[in-house]
């Protein structure tokens, strides 16, 4: 191994995602040899959630002087040198650049619901669902909010695009990542051109002296090299200038490509859900939707096929928000518990709960949620004095309303549009207690759900083996071809049936949660009220 790590027979994928960045470092049987992580959250600042760059850069030094020092310390060598590398993160969002490469303005997230006017006009302009947390929305709505920075632009990315355009000079973008900025052609496999137009020519009164061609990245496809690490890219990545330049740099992907690789989810009618702060299912299209829903995305594959997305905001931070304060609890008691056994113990009791939970209800919605049309979450847990009100079915509740607001996305998927689903694959955070969340997920959808080995490190392997794809792949091999039949050959992952009952309790309870959006929607007024009269900071 030491030979192979010396010689840069290596693949390495860093992710940026919404709590946590990783680095993970890969054979050349796609074994993860070495990885480090680095945890950072989100700030709302001035109405916005965003990342510092600081933050980023200091985020992707940590997480790779980590994995660098693994290395050393499991193989006794220094890394000096890479096969191929790759970045990913969480995708849409918004950062403008001028000339100089100054940012215009802070970093504007995916987490963002300040875009519904833009939104909701593109949608109706292009015939094409645009949803609030789409780059392009951002920049029509700064438009419209006749924003100063506006006509400075030069340059507008994701994180995934601006980590690649820091190391490597190259404006850059992978075609799923691109896929939610602006509509992609599936068959020129590049941005819609009609659609550009369009755009454009809503635009042609301001006379700004850029089109949007010309300061969106240049799209490509998995397996293309998109740059090489430049000597100043490879000094920010490793402060201590022991890697090496010149690393062969495959395209950058968004979190929903990295998450259908690694669970093999690209071929035509398969599917996977990626569960973390936000939650989304990806499933591979084999025809068009009869129509536009605002509830679904349409987006591509790492290699260009259509995928209908549905993507919540919300999902694990209530949860984390509750279990954190069951950890003080426990504190206060006298009693130190780790991570692990918190989440394994407190998601386990779920399973000794009332199908339907009992009657609870819960909204953890830390922030708006488009699919509810909620422009602002607030976090909120109602029960009425019959309720059943225990751990179980508390935890239970919990877990429900994490998918609550997917399910009715794909419910228009599986009931409207009879949209078939081969195989559903799963991966995120919660998946490391084992079979909790897997038989929550399989109620939900309504189809059988399976997580592979390869769950816990999600994205940033999956990044890797994109990185890997362009290195080694054979001539014409396309990218399923390569994961069925190299990557996941031997890999076999747990699947979970969905059990009829909790299937039934699923759905009593999302009826209970569809009625009580109306508390939601009522929270959220009363608190902003209170709030715009100076009583309480929200």
């Amino acid at each position: 191994m030491q030979l192979a790590i010396a010689k840069g027979e290596t693949s390495l994928g860093i992710e940026f995602g919404s709590t946590r960045i990783k680095a993970v470092l890969i054979n050349k049987h796609f074994e993860t040899i070495a990885s480090g992580s680095y945890e950072w959250e989100n700030r709302l600042e001035n109405g916005y959630w965003t990342y510092s760059l600081e933050d980023v850069i200091a985020g992707m030094q940590a997480a790779y002087r980590e994995m660098k020092q693994e290395v050393e310390r499991k193989f006794g060598i220094t890394l000096r040198t890479i096969g191929s590398i790759g970045f990913s993160a969480m995708m849409h969002g918004y950062l403008a650049f001028d000339k100089t490469g100054e940012m215009l303005v802070p970093f504007r997230t995916w987490r963002n619901t300040t875009t519904g006017p833009a939104a909701n006009e593109l949608t109706n302009r292009f015939q094409f669902n645009i949803p609030e947390r789409w780059s392009i929305a951002h920049l029509y709505q700064a438009i419209l909010n006749e924003e100063e920075h506006v006509p400075r632009i030069d340059y507008i990315t994701t994180l995934s695009g601006y980590i690649h355009w820091l190391l490597t000079g190259n404006k850059a973008i992978g075609i799923g990542d691109a896929s939610g900025m602006f509509p992609i052609d599936e068959e020129t496999k590049y941005y819609n051109e009609a659609k550009l137009q369009q755009f454009d020519e809503l635009l042609a009164v301001k006379k700004y002296p850029w089109k949007l061609s010309d300061i969106l990245p240049t799209v490509y496809i998995s397996g293309k090299q998109a740059g090489l690490l430049t000597e100043k890219g490879a000094n920010i990545l490793d402060p201590s200038q022991q890697l090496q330049p010149g690393i062969p740099i495959c395209p950058p992907e968004g979190d929903a490509g990295t998450g259908m690789v690694a669970t093999n989810s690209v071929r035509k009618r398969t599917g996977n859900i990626s569960v973390g702060t936000s939650v989304f299912a990806m499933i591979v299209l084999e025809k068009e939707l009869s129509k536009v829903y605002p509830e679904i995305d349409i987006v591509t594959t790492p290699n260009g096929s259509p995928v209908a997305m549905v993507h919540a905001n919300n999902c694990s931070s209530d949860i984390n928000a509750w279990l954190g304060l069951f950890r003080e609890f426990s504190e206060a008691m006298g009693y130190e518990i780790d991570n692990a056994q918190l989440f394994n113990v407190m998601l386990n009791k779920a399973l000794e709960a009332d199908r339907d939970g009992g009657g609870l209800l819960s909204y953890g919605y830390f922030s708006g949620e488009n699919i509810t049309g909620l422009d602002q979450g607030r976090p909120l847990f109602v029960r009425s004095p019959e309720s059943p009100f225990n751990l179980a079915n508390f935890m239970r509740t919990h877990l429900f309303t994490a998918f609550g607001a997917l399910k009715m996305g794909m419910d228009i998927l599986t009931k409207q549009e009879n949209v078939a689903i081969d195989s559903i694959l799963a991966h995120g955070g919660l998946f490391k207690t084992p079979v909790v969340g897997q038989k929550m997920v399989a109620a939900a959808m309504n189809a059988p759900v399976s997580v592979m080995a390869t769950a816990s490190d999600g994205g940033a392997w999956g990044m890797a083996i994109l990185a890997s794809y362009m290195m080694n792949k054979n001539k014409n091999e396309s990218l399923e071809d390569f994961l069925d039949n190299r990557v996941f050959k031997d890999v076999v992952g747990d699947k979970i049936d969905p059990d009829p009952e909790d299937v039934v309790g699923f759905e009593v309870f999302i009826e209970r949660y569809r009625k009580g959006l109306e508390i939601e929607r009522a929270a959220v007024e009363h608190l902003l009220y209170v709030k715009n009269e100076g009583g309480v900071t929200c």
